[in-house]
Parts: structure tokens; C-alpha cells; sequence
């Protein structure tokens, strides 16, 4: 589970002062998808660094699971990404040079998995997403639903508690937008997987449980209808 109280966090930009968030409290349990809405600058990517242990907050306490994540020693930051967290991004932020088989064991490197199970992993992962024969293909001989899946593939092959999107879907026509929220929904249900994604997609958001909207650093809990 996530839990945030009172989380705050402000920036110095050009002399003044930024508040990307403001006195958040947010429990979000184990399991639970949740689409976090909201107007371009409003904060969503800066809450996205906090739950994703990318960032600590300037007040407050972000805690997943036994962790605190405001407090804890960059080392142990680092193994909770490497190991509970996996994310996937609108940019798919493939390596251009290698393989999608390459691409996906990259996650697998900082756990100090031998080579021949990270590929091993990685060929299983891929096919877990239907891109199994597109395993040794660079992303430039790939579709962008292909590139996201991969990406996907990358996010889960270390078999994380926690899955963060940030505009999964942002780069994709609307029939591959739907295919991949059915994977992804797919693997939520699967897995048991905590899937927090951001989102300017209502008709994404609308397939989470939950749907938060934040705005001005504030979060307000949407009724799904």
C-alpha cells in the first residue's frame, strides 16, 4: 500500500518559488489501478516522481509498503526501483540499438541476474505480451504499439508490487491505445499489480478503479460513472 500524508514539494525556479504539490494525503491499497487526471503543469508527473521513488518530497512522508520513501538512503531507493517498481512511458524510451530481447533484459541488469536467465526472462516477457516473434527486431522495424509492448515487457520482466504509467498511451492511434490498455489491464489482473497511470485519455481513465484529478498541486478524489 502507498501511503502520502501531507506531502508537499516546491522548486525554485527563477527566483520563486513552485509549488508542484501541496499537503497531499493519499492511500492507495495494494492492487487497486488508479488514473490520475488533471491539467498540463498541475502536478501529476511531480506525484508520478514521488510514488516512483524518483524524487522526495520537500514536507510530508511518502511510504510503500515497510519503506518510507522520503527518508530512506539513496541505495535503498535505488534497489526499490530496480526491484518493486517497474514503469513505462509515452516515449517508450527504447534503446535504438538493440534488440526488443536486449532491450527488455536492460531491466533485469541492476538485480545481477546471470545472462542466461535475463534472456531467458526477457524471451518470456515478451511473449507474455504477444511480441515474441518481434524478439530480435530494433525499434525502428517496429509498429509503436510494438515499441510500447516491448516496453511493457521491460517493466514487468523484473516482476515488480507496483506498475507506473505516465501517458501509456499518449503516442498511440485509438485502436492501439484500446489494445494496449487491455494488456495492461490484462497483467493488472493477473499479476495482483498496484497500476497508477497518468493520463489525459477519459476514456483511459475511465477503465481504472479509482480516478484521481490533480490540480494546482491538489488532488480531488472522481466518481467513475
Amino acid at each position: 500500500m502507498y501511503t502520502l500524508t501531507n506531502v508537499s514539494k516546491t522548486y525554485e525556479q527563477k527566483g520563486r518559488t513552485v509549488t508542484a504539490l501541496e499537503n497531499v494525503s493519499l492511500e492507495i491499497p495494494d492492487g487497486q489501478m488508479v488514473a490520475i487526471q488533471g491539467p498540463t503543469g498541475g502536478g501529476k508527473s511531480t506525484l508520478l516522481q514521488m510514488l516512483g521513488a524518483l524524487d522526495r518530497p520537500s514536507t510530508g512522508t511518502v511510504q510503500l509498503g515497510e519503506s518510507e520513501l522520503s527518508t530512506v538512503s539513496d541505495a535503498a531507493l535505488t534497489r526499490i526501483r530496480a526491484t518493486e517498481i517497474g514503469f513505462i512511458f509515452q516515449g517508450f524510451n527504447l534503446i535504438p540499438t538493440l534488440t526488443a530481447v536486449e532491450n527488455v533484459e536492460t531491466a533485469l541488469e541492476p538485480m545481477r541476474v546471470s545472462a542466461t536467465e535475463r534472456r531467458a526472462r526477457a524471451l518470456q516477457a515478451l511473449e507474455n505480451v504477444g511480441l515474441a516473434e518481434r524478439a530480435h527486431h530494433v525499434p525502428t522495424e517496429m509498429s509503436g504499439g510494438q515499441q510500447q509492448r516491448v516496453a511493457i515487457a521491460r517493466a514487468l520482466v523484473k516482476e515488480p508490487t507496483v506498475l507506473l504509467a505516465d501517458e501509456p498511451t499518449g503516442n498511440l492511434d485509438e485502436d492501439t491505445r484500446d489494445d494496449i490498455m487491455q494488456l495492461i489491464e490484462t497483467q493488472w489482473k493477473d499479476r495482483g499489480l498496484t497500476v497508477i497511470l497518468v493520463t489525459h485519455d477519459t476514456a483511459v481513465a475511465h477503465r481504472a478503479e479509482r480516478r484521481l484529478h490533480l490540480t494546482a498541486g491538489t488532488v480531488t478524489e472522481l466518481v467513475n460513472a
